[in-house]
């Protein structure tokens, strides 16, 4: 009899664990699924990351940009009251998504992203709106400004590892300057140029396609807009290419400006807690963005000092507040804006920290 019992029992085992490892599998795929929408945005900013790391080179750089040569400003003292508060405002955010990103675990980053999104988002937002400050455009308002950076990107105002956009209507965009945008975009992260632009082509599109969208909204809300059928005089449910194309002027140029927009979530939001509750590498995003805000601030504090002069801007630097003293800022004036304007290398050695930093996730 016990044999027999024994018998009985032990084939069940095998039945038993590969139920649990079913389980455990099934578990596993789930976690993985939830986790697919942060995945692709990691690999998105990675991607922009990638892309200007691997092209920043002298032959990308402002100096050889036409718009850059010939940039100047009049700036009497009450712009220069103006541009210092805007840059202020920007290095202080920068300040503060630096401390996170250099300070805090791994768990610390994951529950971070409520306000680091938006920290990235700001900090490049205000360096911009130096920048156009500089141009011309001495204004607040968000559509009016990426409107402006769009055209600036188009007329190379820009370095090659950011001059890149989307345009077209909607079901015909083309993406310009990323030769290889058009392969398809993978689920991993870029481990070669061709990954690189091929999502971030994704991303210009996927983000264009939303723009268009919301701006159809819009235009169908508005009696005054609202594209109607030529039957009924009701406004149309349906909208063929020739619809599309009439609203394509609303939409300008789709930028890496328009990508770094999709950082502004809600701390409410439920998009941003399926990024919280993911399971992706926290560390290489905070990294990712903190790289990309760097660059592009390096870009607009050249522009600024271009405008200013040199001497008026390192003025501006030597004068900065206690927490932002002998910091990033100064290795940027060191890096990147120096031996841009300054005939010969600056006098002071760069600090190697910084540097590697900047290239940490290349």
């Amino acid at each position: 009899m016990t044999t027999q019992e024994e018998t009985r029992i032990i084939p069940l085992n095998p039945s038993v664990a590969a139920i649990v490892d079913e389980q455990q599998q099934k578990l596993a795929d789930e976690n993985w699924r939830k986790s697919i929408p942060a995945q692709v945005f990691l690999n998105y900013f990675f991607a922009i990351n990638y892309h200007i790391q691997e092209n920043d080179d002298a032959l990308g750089g402002l100096q050889n940009l036409p718009f850059f040569r010939s940039h100047s400003a009049e700036l009497n003292d009450a712009d220069v009251a103006a541009l210092t508060k805007l840059l202020h405002t920007s290095w202080s955010t920068e300040y503060a998504l630096r401390a996170t990103a250099e300070l805090g675990d791994d768990n610390f980053l994951r529950n971070a992203l409520h306000w680091t999104f938006p920290q990235a988002y700001h900090a490049i937002w205000s360096g911009l709106q130096a920048f156009l400050y500089t141009t011309g455009v001495r204004s607040n308002n968000g559509q009016l400004m990426r409107r402006e950076v769009g055209r600036l990107v188009v007329k190379n105002a820009y370095p090659r590892p950011v001059s890149f956009y989307a345009a077209g209507a909607y079901g015909d965009f083309s993406i310009h300057r990323l030769p290889l945008a058009g392969y398809k975009a993978g689920l991993h992260i870029a481990s070669k140029e061709i990954d690189a632009q091929a999502q971030v082509g994704q991303f210009l599109r996927t983000t264009r396609k939303m723009k268009a969208q919301w701006t159809r909204a819009q235009v169908q809300a508005n009696p005054n807009t609202a594209i109607r059928s030529q039957k009924t005089g009701r406004p149309l449910d349906k909208w063929t290419a020739s619809h599309w194309q009439q609203i394509t002027w609303r939409l300008g140029y789709t930028t890496i400006f328009d990508l770094l927009g999709r950082l502004r979530i809600s701390q409410t939001s439920r998009e941003i807690e399926r990024y919280v509750e993911a399971d992706i590498d926290f560390r290489l995003f905070h990294a990712s963005l903190l790289n990309i805000v760097s660059y592009l601030n390096g870009v607009h504090e050249t522009y600024v000092a271009k405008a200013l002069g040199l001497e008026r801007y390192r003025q501006l630097v030597a004068e900065l507040p206690a927490h932002l003293q002998a910091g990033f800022v100064q290795e940027r004036l060191r890096t990147r804006v120096e031996p841009v304007l300054a005939p010969t290398p600056p006098s002071a050695p760069a600090i190697a920290a910084e540097a590697t930093q900047y290239r940490m996730a290349a």
